[in-house]
């Protein structure tokens, strides 16, 4: 009878080791996730800390260059410049011509997709 209550005592000093194993395995585990986790925030945080410092920077730059154009006084420059009118007419003159050329070249074709797109809508009817 005593080797059965000292084979059961064994058994149960087994079990308790193993159940004590397993819950100190289990509270690291949680610690390694926990630093894991505590880890990603950090990395987070200084990823959001960087943005938000390029942001700064950016926004200190426009205000700069605001300030910039707020200084160049562009109306009163418009005001002195009274334009290219010659080349404005060499624009408009060879944009026509351009238009006239291709109009000249697609009409027929144009017509034709015009044409049978009309047809094709009566055809629903």
């Amino acid at each position: 009878m005593t080797g059965v209550v000292e084979t059961t005592k064994d058994k149960m000093l087994e079990v308790k080791n193993e159940v004590k194993n397993e819950v100190k395995n289990e509270v690291e585990n949680d610690q390694n996730r926990e630093v894991e986790n505590t880890q990603k925030k950090f990395v987070a945080m200084r990823i959001l800390s960087s943005a938000e410092s390029a942001m700064t920077k950016a926004a200190i730059d426009a205000g700069r260059r605001i300030n910039r154009l707020r200084s160049f006084d562009l109306v009163a420059k418009m005001k002195d410049e009274r334009g290219d009118v010659p080349g404005w007419v060499l624009v408009v003159l060879m944009t026509t011509g351009l238009v006239t050329a291709i109009w000249t070249i697609a009409a027929p074709r144009l017509t034709t997709i015009l044409k049978n797109s009309l047809d094709a809508m009566n055809g629903i009817r």
